[in-house]
């Protein structure tokens, strides 16, 4: 017996030393190949835009997608993004870019950013070419700014207009004889809707129609000038269901002709002078991330902190805005005498309003120390905005998605599913009336509703105290924006939530004069990157995890889990967030 326990102890030493020095393998290979020679872009270069990988707000290096994938690239974060082609504008080895638009992984808002980069990357004169093979909707919004759109003969262009859609999640809670027990302030508060409804409210439906129609109309607007063509003329093919076929897509006059890809690659040779049989120098945007300095280097410092995801109490994972973790962020630059301004990015659809107030606070003490300037980008709302409301200057994009200014929480009864669904039941013994109060196990009394409601009620009341405060706004007029609805970026800016509507550069720029540095700065990123170790550490579950789930049933199948997950969660928390699954089509 003792050699076999001698046998067992002495594997498992082992293995913890294979382990140790497997991962310190790993991190040298990683660290190697990080300090390999800088990339050189070349002469007659093209840089290539493909809309279909999504530009993250914060750059993330994902060690184990690179381990997984060696096709992977180290994608440049949005901002680096739209960096990148500034710089390309002037770089005399880029003569033009092309734009891989079959379809576009990015959000409205940040399509926005990445179509102005390249509309004042054509003023340069060099040349931008879009092709896909079937182009989405979305992707052509991008791919519209080119001085020449291609599709394959037999692929095409999606010309059918907006559309948004929820999951209900009520018939399957009826049948499973689970009760919500749902709190909200503010009528247009839709959140809850997918779980106290089988179909969309009609306050929710206005209010959609509205911010849909208003992102419709932009893309009618943009497409309009780019195609030289009426919005009227755009909008009825789309009602008409004009636009099948490639041929059709060609006949309207949205693409410039049907190409196959050898063939827009001779179109682009010929823009370069270069012979058929030469080869073209695309340079990808990581490449060229890698080979351009293309970042500031004055002598101030500008603190731009990235809140990008859902609001959650204590420290939050890499996806999440946790309040512990940024209340010590902005409380750090807030210390820095060296940091003359902040740039708040908010890229995040709410989460907990206890959390939201938490970071709101910090913001608060941080402007009495310097200017702080919030850019807004796909959504900031409900909690979102909560923590953009109070700072000195608020950018949003005109396609950005925010307001929702209200609250809710939800309290499952899940008594009757456990009783007849499974056979348990449940007794105890209280020293109160409401020592059990919150529990799933029995529903509500009464006064407890009245006490959960009149919590909702208050943490609102708060909410709509911060935004007056914070946009200087009188609470009446406050109440008549808020009540839950949901804004464009646009008419955010008509209704005084937001004072201009312009990029993240733009917001830069602005805490820049603000500061009195002019062009002399630099930026200090927050959260700062981890370390390789961290990376490894923190990331690893979760990448194999999503790759399985995605890899077996699909994205969006991830994605509702996500937002299962996401319900059970805000048990009992007073959330300020946006509807489900928010999505546009």
């Amino acid at each position: 017996m003792k050699g076999f326990f001698k046998i067992v102890l002495a594997t498992l030493f082992a293995l913890i030393i294979f382990t140790v020095i497997g991962i310190f393998i790993l991190i040298g290979l990683i660290s190697s190949a990080s300090m390999s020679d800088k990339p050189v872009v070349g002469s007659r270069a093209v840089l290539v835009l493909n809309l279909n990988k999504e530009f993250k707000e914060q750059h993330q290096e994902h060690i184990f997608d690179a381990l997984m994938d060696d096709s992977s690239e180290d994608l440049p974060s949005l901002y680096e993004t739209i960096r990148l082609i500034q710089h390309a504008r002037t770089d005399s080895s880029i003569k033009g870019i092309y734009v891989q638009c079959g379809s576009n992984a990015n959000g409205y808002a940040a399509s926005e950013e990445i179509r102005n980069a390249l509309t004042d990357f054509k003023k340069s004169g060099k040349f931008v070419v879009a092709y896909g093979e079937v182009i989405t909707q979305n992707a052509y919004y991008i791919g519209s700014a080119a001085d020449e759109v291609y599709c394959n003969p037999q692929g095409g262009v999606e010309w059918a207009g907006m559309h948004t859609s929820l999951y209900f999640m009520k018939g399957t809670l009826d049948k499973l004889d689970i009760q919500p027990q749902i709190f909200y302030a503010g009528k247009f508060k839709s959140a809850t809707e997918p779980l106290r409804e089988t179909q969309m409210t009609d306050a929710n439906k206005l209010q959609t129609g509205v911010w849909l129609g208003e992102l419709y109309n932009n893309l009618l607007k943009i497409t309009a000038a780019s195609r030289k063509k009426d919005t009227a003329y755009l909008r009825n093919l789309a009602v008409t269901g004009a636009v099948l076929t490639a041929n059709d897509a060609f006949k309207y006059g949205l693409v410039d002709g049907l190409k196959y890809d050898d063939e827009v690659k001779s179109i682009l040779l010929r823009k370069l002078r270069q012979g058929n049989k030469e080869s073209i120098n695309f340079v990808s945007l990581g490449n060229y991330k890698a080979a351009s300095d293309y970042k500031k280097s004055g002598s101030s410092k500008i603190a731009l902190v990235y809140a990008d995801g859902s609001i959650v109490s204590g420290e939050g994972s890499n996806e999440e805005i946790g309040s512990e973790k940024f209340r010590d962020i902005l409380r750090k630059i807030r210390l820095d005498e060296d940091v003359r301004a902040v740039v708040f990015r908010v890229n995040s659809p709410g989460g907990s309003a206890l959390a939201s107030e938490v970071i709101w606070r910090e913001i608060s003490l941080l402007r009495k120390e310097k200017p702080v300037v919030v850019s807004m980008g796909n959504v900031a709302a409900s909690g979102g905005y909560y923590i953009a409301c109070n700072a000195d200057s608020v950018f949003a994009n005109a396609n950005t998605i925010t307001g929702s200014i209200g609250v809710f929480t939800v309290i499952p009864n899940m008594q009757s599913f456990f009783k007849n669904k499974l056979g348990v039941t449940f007794d105890g013994v209280k020293t109160a009336p409401y020592a059990d109060m919150g529990g799933i196990d029995r529903p509500l009394t009464e006064p407890e509703k009245r006490f959960v409601q009149a919590s909702v009620d208050t943490i609102y009341h708060v909410f709509k105290t911060r935004v007056a405060a914070g946009r200087r706004l009188k609470m009446d007029k406050v109440d008549s924006l808020a009540q839950g609805r949901v804004w464009t970026g646009a008419h955010a800016r008509e209704n005084q939530l937001v004072d201009r509507i312009g990029s993240l550069q733009d917001a830069v720029e602005s805490a820049a004069k603000m500061a009195k540095v002019g062009s002399d700065y630099r930026l200090r990123t927050y959260p700062e990157r981890k370390s390789l170790l961290e990376q490894l550490m923190s990331n690893y579950k979760k990448t194999i995890s999503d790759r399985l789930i995605s890899g077996q049933f699909g994205t969006e199948e991830l994605n509702v889990l996500k937002e299962l997950k996401q319900v059970k969660e805000m048990n009992g928390v007073p959330q300020a967030r946006l509807p489900f699954l928010l999505s546009v089509h």
